[in-house]
């Protein structure tokens, strides 16, 4: 079994090759040999990115009154929750709070909208001076704006843009049961505008939302032909008011065993540790940068509190590793 779990760690790192076959395995070894499983992850983490873990933080700059049904969501419209309302705050907000985020050792600061595309001139506006500005005071500037089309990417891009995210949320085929009011494929337009404009891609999910073992490997799978920079692990921390309020949260090792067949099915791409990690992973936490995670979303999230940087930074430094300050 140990010998098995050797030619795969040394397949991912010289061919990087592991099929959907090989992660199921991968992903049955775990069963019996977590920690073992997770000291292959982490070798090849090692291989692939060093010692160093990088640091992103976001804001959440319009929210609510989103017209998309996704399940998980407290800021849909379809549903009742205590999610916060507001219109697009002005780039001076964006800015200063990036500015705080890299004042605490962030590497890089998201802007995130609440909705399904940006239509308004307006908000473009803010969106394209914020960016540039994010960029100027050394961060690499991220935004998640929903759908995109390619016209839009490459102004983007020529505001400065460093990078674009855009979530699958889950595999094409369990998609259905988290949303229908777009389809998969317009989220996969979305990446391949992105990347076609020259954008660095982030593209992932969340686990946690019913779906099986199988499918999160298809999510991965799909995101490894798409050819994204960084893959974004959330996990579900089910909010009052969404239809999957209800649902059990994961067992931290399954977390970490997932984070693992990750790593080994995109050994050389950045994997993100990000929402509901701190409710989920409780005191297993660290052990998600041990499982194969080389980046962290740090402070608080779109609508739910999050962890200080300072603490984020002392876990990095506890490990035996550090936080750097540049992105490939």
């Amino acid at each position: 079994m140990i010998e098995r779990l050797v030619q795969l760690t040394r397949r991912a790192i010289d061919k990087m090759d592991i099929n959907t076959r090989d992660a199921i395995e991968i992903w049955e070894l775990g069963r019996t040999e977590p920690f073992s499983v997770m000291a292959a992850a982490s070798r090849i983490r090692e291989h692939f990115k060093g010692k160093k873990i990088t640091l992103c933080g976001i804001v959440n700059a319009k929210s609510g009154r989103c017209t998309e049904d996704c399940g998980f969501c407290a800021q849909s419209v379809h549903y009742h929750t205590d999610a916060p309302i507001y219109p697009m705050v002005s780039k001076g907000e964006m800015v200063e709070k990036a500015k705080r985020a890299r004042e605490g050792g962030v590497h890089m600061f998201g802007i995130i909208t609440s909705g399904t595309r940006v239509d308004s001139d307006a908000e473009w506006g803010e969106i394209f001076g914020a960016t540039r500005s994010i960029g100027d005071m050394g961060l690499k500037p991220c935004v998640s704006l929903g759908l995109l089309d390619g016209e839009k990417a490459r102004e983007l891009k020529s505001k400065g843009l460093f990078r674009y995210h855009h979530n699958l949320e889950t595999a094409r085929s369990f998609f259905h049961n988290v949303c229908t009011t777009h389809d998969y494929e317009e989220d996969i337009a979305t990446v391949m505008a992105a990347k076609e404009a020259g954008l660095s891609t982030c593209s992932g999910g969340i686990i946690g939302l019913g779906e099986t073992m199988e499918q999160r490997i298809e999510l991965a799978m799909t995101l490894k032909e798409l050819g994204v920079d960084s893959v974004p692990v959330n996990i579900l921390n089910p909010r009052p008011g969404t239809p999957l309020a209800g649902v059990k949260q994961l067992h931290p090792l399954e977390i970490l065993m997932t984070i693992a067949v990750f790593r080994f099915i995109l050994p050389d791409k950045d994997i993100k540790l990000c929402g509901g990690k701190e409710v989920n992973l409780r005191q297993l936490l660290p052990l998600g940068i041990v499982a194969g995670c080389n980046s962290l979303m740090t402070g608080d999230y779109l609508t739910t509190a999050g962890r200080s940087t300072a603490l984020d930074m002392e876990m990095i430094e506890d490990l035996g590793l550090t936080a750097r300050f540049d992105v490939i």
